[in-house]
């Protein structure tokens, strides 16, 4: 059985450039509820303006942090890299994981482009293993990577002839 590398070394790929437009994005549209709610909030209630001021910069500071650092911050951690022996994966910023599929536990190989992944030419590449901890995503790829991907992990795990058990 080939010796798996050591994890202790990071994988060698990072996202698409784009994925940290691809994760301001997001964090925008999430923050645009929150937002939303505290217009109503001012709308609807003139008694309670310190509360709502309060309450509006308690939410602008988590914003700013949320749309102007974690998107940079996530592309400085995210890294992937797929050897003839095992996809590794890191993901995180806050809370950083560290993943390690042999490839003769991966059953499956998939594609997925969200909206907002197919307006930037990006794309997820999941692949399922043998494993309780789930499946190994690898995020925010350029259309070409991903594919490329998909193609080179499905050569590599039809040569290991395991049952991915």
């Amino acid at each position: 059985m080939p010796q798996l590398r050591t994890i202790m070394t990071d994988p060698a790929w990072r996202p698409s450039q784009k994925a940290k437009l691809l994760w301001t994005v997001h964090a925008v549209l999430a923050w645009t509820i929150p937002f939303a709610a505290q217009i109503v909030w001012a709308v609807l209630d003139s008694a309670h303006r310190g509360w709502q001021l309060t309450v509006f910069l308690l939410a602008l500071t988590a914003a700013g942090l949320n749309i102007g650092v974690v998107p940079w911050w996530r592309y400085a951690v995210h890294r992937w890299e797929i050897t003839d022996e095992a996809v590794y994966t890191r993901v995180g910023w806050l809370n950083q994981e560290s993943r390690v599929a042999p490839i003769s536990r991966v059953q499956t190989v998939d594609t997925e482009r969200g909206p907002l992944e197919r307006l930037l030419g990006l794309a997820t590449v999941t692949v399922t293993t043998a494993s309780s901890a789930g499946a190994v995503q690898i995020n925010a790829l350029d259309l070409p990577v991903a594919e490329e991907t998909v193609q080179r992990l499905t050569r590599i795990a039809a040569q290991h002839r395991g049952d991915a058990t």
